[in-house]
């Protein structure tokens, strides 16, 4: 897919999921960023960038964890998802937090910027995910840390089906290679083209909870990644790809809600030599 063409559909796709997306997936997806929090370690005082960020759900923690003697920047394609998280910012009275409207794939910061860097689920949407990987290697300070989340290969995420559903209805060009990220080797091989000298990638699988089938479909269809196409959507077209959807996740039934499995990928770099424990 052209270039220009994938960050036009992320950026006005997630303009329209942000309110389903913070409904939908702030619980589900914080086992998750919390390992990666827990794996960043942060100290206070110390210079953050959180890209990608969404709504805002690691951001808040990050600031909470350097305090009032660190920072937090926190970056995203789409306006309304930059909006909705300098309100909460503003309601919280978060000082040490600023968002800002960026492509991770070319971050308007000098080289040699941040203490830590961190990405949490939003590579996967970027044309060329080596090129932001680069682009955080080159803002980060002599010793400074890189974590990136993704989601693992798509055996892994038992949410999948939602690609091939959407895309059986209209034409979403969405996420193309959205898995290709989780396969081995992948990570690690952008982290040494990108210049990290020490690196490590862990894998973990995590349950996503979902109360009932509704919860379920709001967060594949309306708070997920096919947000624009689910919007074209006729009210039946709507009603089947839901039933369609249900039926693939039938196996992770839960009592009256789903336990969908998600696998996930953690790339952890370091920019200098002997950081990494062991």
């Amino acid at each position: 897919m052209e270039a220009d063409l994938q960050r036009r559909i992320q950026r006005y796709g997630w303009d329209k999921a942000v309110v389903y997306y913070q409904e939908f997936w702030q619980t589900q997806l914080w086992p998750a960023q919390e390992w990666l929090l827990k794996t960043a370690a942060v100290k206070p005082g110390e210079k953050i960038l959180d890209i990608a960020c969404g709504t805002g759900l690691l951001s808040f923690p990050l600031a909470a964890a350097t305090g009032e003697t660190g920072s937090v920047v926190a970056t995203d394609i789409s306006e309304k998802m930059i909006a909705f998280a300098q309100e909460a910012a503003e309601k919280k009275n978060t000082r040490n937090i600023r968002f800002e409207r960026m492509d991770g794939e070319e971050l308007d910061f000098p080289d040699d910027s941040f203490d830590l860097v961190i990405c949490s689920l939003g590579l996967m949407y970027m044309p060329f995910p080596g090129k932001s990987i680069a682009e955080m290697f080159r803002v980060l300070k002599p010793g400074g840390r890189m974590l990136s989340l993704i989601w693992g290969e798509r055996k892994e995420c038992g949410w999948a089906e939602i690609f091939p559903i959407v895309e059986s209805r209209v034409s979403s060009e969405v996420c193309p290679l959205f898995f290709q990220m989780g396969m081995h080797g992948i990570m690690e091989l952008h982290m040494k083209n990108a210049g990290f000298v020490e690196s490590v990638v862990k894998r973990k699988n995590i349950f996503l909870h979902y109360d009932s089938a509704e919860d379920a479909c709001g967060a594949a269809f309306a708070g997920g990644p096919v947000a624009m196409a689910y919007s074209r959507f006729t009210d039946e077209m709507k009603k089947s790809a839901q039933q369609e959807y249900i039926e693939s996740i039938s196996g992770y039934r839960a009592g009256n809600g789903y336990d969908i499995p998600g696998g996930f990928v953690l790339g952890i770099g370091y920019k200098t030599w002997n950081l990494l424990p062991g």
